[in-house]
């Protein structure tokens, strides 16, 4: 039993913080709001294991997923109770006083060789258009539940098309010095993405963020500079990296601009480096992934689950592939890509390159390709990588890469989305491996997608195994000694992702990795639905139980009753952020 204590104390007991003897601070008498907790076993059930989704194929050439995220994504609805929001305002000043000096759970579990710290993403318009924060009140009253949530930190997108958007060379960090102090003010680590890419298009993007106008100037002039598909359809999410080495943008080549920015970056907040700012993400595609833009969901190109189509169509990637094709001595296989690769929306089957007997992607022309298109992607991130080392170097922070979780039809033998993105991975042949190898030689984590998703919640006609896919990217990693760190692709809330990212997180991939777990894990993403109550009380036990490390033998129904009375003690905080966050 707790007794009554003042509001830091209560926090710090219930997180296990050692906290000193305050004779002042008890009471001999426990009152009942320090002693509500709710029965686990009550409130944490258990979710529906043998649900299905099914996709019909039709055999045309337009087949779509009915659903865009997972079957178990739980419906959000609702408002803040107004009782609730009422408290809010009531303690809003008392408790902005006595949590910003509160340590939360115990902190340095990763020093300790344990636990899987957590971070949460920040929302993509958390820096305004005219560079300044974004609802101010809100970001500060969510960092502060997030902190004394025991999240290690906040990853936040650093835009190109914001910091660099009216003149090449001219950098406004406005929005984001004034969001990073406030992650440090709270104690919050930060991990930051160089976001080279547009945002909007893609899965989850709830707001619009060209590429700098410029850079869009240039693209307008010589549309080659824009990724292309074989029916010249152009993508401006990403320059092409065709063009990576190509003096195109103002007297720059892509890379230059790229290594300038971030160079830019850590001039500016060098005084933060490996103190709160402990990561760079740097972007290497659409969405911030190294990748080619092969499933481009904007104007409805691409729906899941579809193959997507190869992007190698624009001069300079043409040019690059001919003189690829004159090398290997088969100058004909050098004027296009695959002609009979179907379109985006196509299943393998579909195809004469991706079918499974007899296509064309095993093949010696296939081989021949799929050596030449990933191995460009591979290129590209071993140029930025190399500049991003130099620039960071000695600065006490890490250099991360993501890479996305394409799941859909990784039953099959061809792969066929993974090889339209560039990741030549097949039932015969490895293709993380590759890519984990080229980050191992610059010291870079190794960052995936879809730690949440299981196979069976996925549509099994499309062969999906996001789970067999997490492995095999396991053990890529592990054999070349690259750590892993984790994001979940779709917004989830239940404690059933919860305990599947607890599992990947584990990594016991093949029974010799009892002294591994992911090195970090970044939760998307921080939004009012995330400090409704249920799922706050959910992502508070989930956090905890990610610092408890694998090795930790340990009742989860008390962690979850701590959990309980933790979200009861902090509650008018969380509140705040919630109201807060939905105007």
């Amino acid at each position: 039993m707790i007794m009554a204590m003042s509001l830091p104390h209560q926090i710090r007991a219930i997180a296990g913080t050692p906290i000193a003897a305050d004779p002042g601070s008890l009471t001999s008498e426990s009152t009942s709001s320090s002693t509500t907790t709710v029965n686990a076993s009550a409130v944490w059930k258990n979710p529906l294991t043998n649900l299905r989704v099914s996709v019909k194929n039709t055999g045309d050439n337009d087949r779509v997923s009915p659903l865009s995220s997972p079957p178990l994504s739980p419906v959000i609805g609702g408002n803040i109770r107004g009782d609730l929001s009422v408290a809010c305002q009531a303690f809003a000043t008392e408790t902005e006083t006595q949590v910003e000096n509160l340590h939360s759970f115990p902190e340095s579990l990763e020093k300790k060789g344990k636990g899987v710290p957590v971070f949460v993403m920040m929302p993509l318009d958390s820096v305004k258009m005219d560079n300044t924060v974004n609802r101010r009140k809100a970001m500060n009253a969510s960092l502060q539940a997030l902190k004394s949530a025991g999240v290690e930190g906040i990853m936040m997108d650093v835009w190109w098309g914001l910091v660099e958007r009216d003149e090449p060379g001219k950098y406004n960090w406005g929005g984001y010095t004034e969001l990073l102090e406030m992650a440090k003010k709270h104690g919050l680590k930060v991990q930051a993405v160089m976001s080279f890419h547009q945002c909007g298009g893609n899965v989850g993007d709830s707001c619009t963020i060209p590429l700098p106008k410029w850079v869009i100037e240039e693209m307008d002039k010589d549309p080659d500079l824009a990724y292309t598909d074989q029916w010249g359809r152009r993508n401006y999410e990403y320059v092409s990296l065709g063009c990576d080495t190509v003096p195109a943008l103002k007297g720059r080549t892509p890379v230059q601009c790229y290594s300038d920015y971030m160079r830019a970056f850590r001039d500016n907040f060098e005084h933060l480096l490996g103190d709160t700012i402990v990561e760079i993400q740097v972007g290497m595609g659409p969405a911030g992934e190294l990748r080619y833009p092969s499933y481009p969901e904007q104007n409805g190109t691409w729906k899941f689950p579809g193959i997507g189509a190869f992007q190698c169509y624009d001069k300079y990637m043409l040019s690059s592939l001919q003189a690829a094709a004159e090398a290997y001595g088969k100058p004909e296989w050098g004027s296009t890509g695959p002609t009979d690769a179907g379109h985006y929306n196509n299943w393998p089957e579909d195809t004469n390159f991706f079918r499974k007997e007899g296509g064309g992607w095993a093949s010696e022309y296939g081989e021949f390709f799929l050596t030449w298109y990933s191995k460009m992607l591979l290129d590209h991130g071993e140029r930025i990588l190399q500049s991003a080392k130099a620039i960071f170097e000695n600065r006490g922070v890490k250099i991360s890469v993501k890479i996305a979780g394409i799941h859909w039809h990784y039953g099959t033998r061809s792969h066929a989305p993974e090889l339209t993105a560039g990741y030549y991975n097949t039932r015969f042949r490895d293709g993380y491996l590759p890519i984990a190898q080229m980050l191992a030689r610059h010291g870079a984590i190794f960052n995936f997608t879809c730690i949440e998703m299981r196979d069976h919640e996925q549509p099994q006609d499309a062969l999906c195994a996001p789970e067999k896919l997490v492995r095999q990217v396991a053990l890529a990693t592990q054999e070349a000694q690259v750590p892993l760190a984790g994001e979940n692709a779709l917004q989830r809330y239940d404690e059933y992702a919860h305990e599947q990212i607890l599992r990947s997180a584990a990594l016991d991939v093949d029974g010799n990795s009892s002294d591994r777990e992911m090195c970090a894990f970044t939760y998307l993403r921080m939004n009012p639905h995330l400090f409704q109550p249920d799922n706050w009380r959910r992502f508070v036990a989930f956090v905890k139980k990610m610092k408890e490390g694998k090795d930790v033998h340990k009742c989860w129904e008390q962690v979850e009753q701590e959990a309980e009375h933790f979200v009861h003690v902090t509650q008018p905080l969380v509140q705040e952020a919630a109201v807060a966050l939905m105007h």
